[in-house]
């Protein structure tokens, strides 16, 4: 497994924050203290948010919607593991205002935004949230994806790009390969990961480095065992909306971290 990488700009400019891409992992992350390392430097390398706006492999609904504005339970999507997995908290504030702002940017006469006041967190969101931020204590959105299509998540990114110069940090939660079936975990994490997940990896990492967004859009048909890497595609989708949100003309991703869980890629990307 592969440590912390130098392939970044360590602060975004003091104007605008940065959008991330992260692989969230599953509930035993926790557990997983290189991992939960590097998503702790990561955080603290940031400039504080003034809100977060997560979006999640693990919500799909159409219309778009909000989840809650206000502090709810979290949503424990996951079944049979450990009881101490169901008992993580993360009661972070919520963020109404933020809300507001996603609404105006993403409604037109076209798309209406619904919202799900009892929606809390799922674990694409609190997940690496704890180990980025564990007192909890910035305001957090989620919304949800409204269709895999990556040119309408790029779309919805771009609308809401604005929201980075309010100083609101958008994250997008998935896996850069995610295919379970594919993979053994009975084997230590830190196995040599599958040539089908590295062979993927290694193109979109060289396709969002050199800012070749049609190439990753078009990732079904252009990248190498694409079918296998995302048998379906919820876990990359949410890369197409940090893309449209961080993609800009002033620099590409940079990966921050790199490496394989259970042979899965964990590559993550800081948008500046």
């Amino acid at each position: 497994m592969t440590e912390m990488t130098d392939d970044r700009s360590l602060a975004a400019a003091p104007e605008s924050m940065p959008v991330l891409y992260l692989s969230h992992g599953a509930p035993p992350l926790a557990d997983d203290t290189l991992w939960t390392g590097q998503l702790a430097s990561w955080a603290a390398e940031l400039p504080r948010p003034t809100a977060i706006l997560v979006i999640s492999a693990h919500w799909e609904e159409a219309p778009l919607t909000l989840g809650a504005t206000t502090t709810v339970p979290l949503v424990y999507d996951f079944w049979g593991f450990p009881d101490k997995y169901y008992e993580v908290q993360y009661a972070a504030p919520g963020a109404p205002e933020l809300a507001d702002q996603v609404r105006q940017l993403l409604s037109s006469p076209q798309h209406r935004v619904h919202d799900a006041p009892a929606r809390g967190l799922d674990h694409g969101a609190y997940v690496p949230l704890v180990e980025m931020f564990p007192a909890a204590d910035i305001p957090t959105l989620q919304i949800s994806m409204p269709t895999l299509d990556p040119t309408t998540l790029f779309e919805v990114g771009r609308r809401l790009r604005p929201l980075r110069e309010e100083g609101v940090l958008i994250m997008g939660s998935g896996f850069t390969t995610h295919n379970l079936r594919l993979i053994d975990m009975r084997l230590p994490s830190d196995h040599q990961a599958p040539g089908w997940s590295t062979e993927f990896d290694d193109w979109v990492h060289r396709a969002v480095a050199s800012k070749d967004v049609d190439s990753v859009v078009d990732f079904a048909n252009k990248a190498p065992a694409a079918s296998l890497a995302h048998p379906r595609t919820e876990h990359f989708a949410p890369l197409f909306v940090s893309l449209g949100a961080g993609i800009d003309g002033r620099s590409p991703g940079a990966s921050v971290i790199t490496g394989f869980w259970y042979g899965l890629s964990k590559r993550s990307w800081q948008f500046n």
